[in-house]
Order: C-alpha cells, then structure tokens, then sequence
C-alpha cells in the first residue's frame, strides 16, 4: 500500500485534535514529528520509510542525544515517535512499533513556579471587579472567568479537566460545593471548592440560566466559548482556557498561566497541611508521585510561598 509520511503525520495530528488535546500540545507534538524529518532527510535524503530498524533507532537514539543537552527533550521527542508508529501500527502500515524497545531517559522534574500569592490575590480581585461593573453577555463571560479561576486555584484542576465538566459536575455537600472529576481509566473523584466559590458560583448559575432562557438556548457543559455577541458552543476547551490566560497576561502584565496558578493551588494546601495523600488524590496523580520539589522549594522560599484561600468579600 503506498503511503506518504506527511499526510500520516498530519492525520495523527488531527486525531490529537479530536481526541480533545490541547493546541499546544498537538504543536509540540508536530514539533517532535518534525525532527524526526530532519532525521531521515539528513541521514537518507528523503521521507519514504518503508520500513525502520534497529539500527535506524539506534542512529535516531544518538542523533538526538547530539543534538539535544536535556533529557526531557529527548525523553519527549522519543514518546512522541512512539505513540505516532502506534498509530501506523493501527492503520496496518507497520506490523510492529520499532521504538517499543528504544530506552528512555527519566523525566526530570522542573522546579514548580507558582504565581506569587499577592498576584493571586490582586487577579481574583480584578476579575471579580470586572464581573461587577459589566452585563448582559459581557457580565456572564466576566462570571465564567471567575469560575475558571476558582476551580484552577481552589481546587487544582488542569485545563484538560476543565474541559469535560458538566453543570452536574459541581456538587453540594453540607460544607459548600466540591468538584467531581471524571477520567476514562480511574474511578471518579471529587474535590473541595472554598467557600469564597460559593456566592460567585450562585451568580453565574443565575446569569447562565438567564441567558440560557432569553435565547432558548440548552447547555449541559458548565463551561462555554463565546465571542462578543453570543456563546458559540458549550464547553470549553484546553485552548480556550489558555488564550483567556494569554490575555490576563497581556492586561495585567504579569506571567501567570493555568499551570502556574495550579501550582500556587498546590503550595496552599501544603500550607494548610492537608495530608499528602489527599493532594496526590486531588491532582489525580498515583501514590508513588513524588512531592519533594515542592517541599524543597518551601523550605527554601517559606515566606515566599505562603498561600491561603481566598477570603469572601464583604
């Protein structure tokens, strides 16, 4: 069967897509894809593969130890090879993945930089502020930023969970709302929301269903996308949630993204002492995930990384 190596990469790309993975993650991914390219155009001038050895892996192997001093970005562009000839394995080009054999070096952890607690503190208060002082659309997309940041710092959540909650999805409970998270290969769990959720939570249920009702519209997502005159579609999706991020950084001028504000979520509960195991839960990683670079890094910079929830205003 003829194939080309282009439109395979491109069809895989595409699958990522569907599959609900971030813009900048199906970037990398061509990023990774790309090199492997330059590989073959370096070592055999040309991109028609019909086959990939091991001897071929074991030149790849080098060519990236070469030309790449960190192990995480060999590490990354290996795993990305892999799971690209997984998908040729399935659409029955390869009969075997030839990098199932290729070592791979540990992932080295990056330190964690959490967005600085005051910075924390000040964005909360300008969302909130624009929430107040807009309405109609503006007011709910205002509001649904404002929940956004609350399930980000309050309880932990990626943009990847972000973008498969339902309005079911918030739960109360005696104490307040918590959050259940679902994945496809773990059973689902559920984390606490702070009280400060509480009010906002109930505005935006109320500008939601107003809006919801003023242009018969249904919506099961809890989340939406939406332009300057009307929501688009419900749910919204890790892209989404970075371009808001983008633009708080453009206003604000500082450099929070998601991942820095779940980091700033994770030094709190430190601080409040919740047992590690509970986080490890919350941040739906496995038991053997290791805490130790935040630990290291609250020991070093304690006053720095002081962190609280956030107080309800009066």
């Amino acid at each position: 069967m003829e194939w080309n190596l282009i439109d395979k990469q491109h069809e895989f790309l595409r699958l990522l897509e569907r599959q609900g993975k971030s813009f900048n993650t199906v970037k990398n991914y061509k990023a990774d894809l790309q090199c492997f390219n330059t590989f073959l155009i370096d070592k055999q001038q040309h991109l028609k593969i019909r086959s990939f050895t091991g001897t071929q892996v074991q030149e790849y192997s080098q060519y990236l130890d070469q030309k790449y001093g960190s192990p995480n970005s060999v590490r990354r562009r290996v795993q990305a090879l892999r799971l690209f000839f997984d998908y040729l394995l399935s659409q029955e080009i390869f009969p075997e993945n030839p990098l199932k054999k290729m070592p791979v070096s540990p992932k080295v952890l990056d330190n964690p930089e959490p967005t600085p607690f005051p910075e924390v503190l000040k964005t909360y208060q300008i969302l909130k502020r624009r929430e107040k002082e807009s309405d109609g659309l503006s007011r709910l997309v205002n509001c649904r930023n404002v929940i956004i940041f609350h399930l980000i710092y309050g309880s932990g959540l990626k943009v990847s969970d972000l973008a498969k909650l339902s309005f079911e999805s918030i739960l109360k409970d005696k104490h307040g709302f918590r959050v259940l998270v679902e994945h496809p290969k773990r059973d689902p769990y559920s984390i606490p929301l702070p009280a400060v959720f509480n009010e906002d939570f109930k505005i935006y249920q109320n500008l939601r269903l107003e809006y919801l009702n003023q242009e018969n519209k249904e919506m099961d997502e809890l989340l939406f996308n939406a332009n300057p005159y009307k929501v688009l579609s419900g749910g919204i999706s890790p892209r989404g949630t970075e371009l808001f991020f983008e633009e708080l950084r453009r206003e604000l001028k500082n450099d929070m993204t998601a991942k820095s504000l779940r980091q700033s979520c994770i030094f709190k509960w430190l601080n409040m002492n919740i047992n590690h195991s509970t986080i490890k839960e919350w941040l739906g990683v496995t038991p053997s995930y290791s805490m130790e670079l935040y630990l290291e890094e609250l020991s070093k910079y304690p006053i720095a990384m002081v962190f609280q929830e956030i107080e309800e205003e009066e």
